[in-house]
């Protein structure tokens, strides 16, 4: 046991010598450390490797070599409150197989940095001050590299002439694209976006200013649409769900969003967007009524679910 001590002991060491915040000074953030390594009880640290892991197989990898038990809730946390500073330092890679891998996949892995790498691997040895002081050096220069890396593969959305953001890569990603340049222009032309969800951070673009016009203030807590767009001449605000793989307008999303958007002084038009009507098929029978559906591979069409109007809002009582 003492053994297995010791190794989590040094990799907080390490974790602290590399100047990462307190809040990943942990043995969750020693665990991972340790999984990206490969450096199992009784290994040198002159053998650490550098195997492609996911959050699954790093609990998995810690429970069998050092006993650690994760409930497999806790995945979310170890994704973001240590291998997103771990990416953000330069310390790991993010998907360095398939950079524009989707943000949400289930294949989505992590490796340690080769500059790491070499320098964790002279840990416990005469050549370690000297290599992590050279390597801290140069360390500025290697985090902005990997952070254009990570840019360049993002998704480009423009929201008004000249100005756009840039979402995570993957499939959710270039739907909301389409429905910012496609669906809005046809339906709701003229419309101003007030907010745009991301798989990678939640809040990818809000204008609170602009909701609040209308009526309506939300927190962090409030579980957002992935679009909310502004008709300004008809003073609707859209309520839009991408939808790749689950989470359409159901019956329960739609009071969701009911109650979210209550004092809302515009009228809510619920609308849910597919990448193609094959996935479409799947959710069908969960599509609630009195809202509209849109397909981005037949981007001119709208399928209106029930009602007097064929693109509206609804009075709820």
């Amino acid at each position: 046991m003492k053994d297995k001590e010791d190794y989590i002991k040094a990799a907080q060491q390490i974790i602290v010598a590399l100047g990462l915040p307190r809040s990943q000074q942990n043995q969750r953030s020693a665990f991972c450390l340790l999984a990206l390594l490969n450096l199992t009880p009784g290994k040198a640290w002159a053998d650490a490797e550098n195997p492609l892991m996911g959050i699954t197989p790093i609990i998995d990898w810690a429970r069998a070599h050092y006993d650690k038990e994760y409930a497999p809730n806790t995945r979310e946390t170890i994704r973001r409150q240590t291998m997103h500073q771990f990416c953000d330092a330069g310390v790991a890679l993010y998907n360095p197989d398939e950079p524009d891998r989707p943000v949400n996949s289930p294949k989505a892995v992590y490796q340690i940095e080769p500059a790491t790498l070499a320098l964790l691997r002279t840990f416990g040895t005469l050549a370690w001050h000297d290599t992590l002081i050279a390597y801290l050096s140069h360390r500025k220069t290697l985090v902005s590299k990997y952070a254009r890396e990570r840019e360049h593969h993002r998704i480009p959305v423009k929201i008004t002439p000249g100005q756009q953001v840039t979402l995570s890569p993957g499939e959710h990603s270039e739907l909301i694209r389409g429905i910012i340049e496609e669906f809005a222009p046809r339906f709701a032309p003229g419309s101003l976006l007030v907010y745009v969800g991301d798989t990678g951070e939640k809040w990818g673009y809000f204008d609170a200013s602009l909701l609040a016009e209308v009526g309506v203030t939300v927190d962090s807590h409030g579980k957002m649409p992935d679009v909310v767009l502004y008709y300004t001449a008809k003073n609707w605000l859209l309520l839009i769900e991408s939808v790749t793989s689950h989470g359409p307008v159901d019956g329960k999303r739609h009071a969701e969003l009911a109650k979210l958007f209550a004092r809302s002084r515009a009228g809510l038009v619920y609308v849910t967007a597919f990448p193609n009507r094959a996935v479409m098929g799947r959710h069908l029978g969960e599509i609630a009524w009195e809202s509209e559906v849109w397909v981005a591979d037949t981007p001119s069409h709208l399928i209106h679910f029930n009602g007097e109007r064929f693109l509206g809002p609804y009075n709820e009582f």
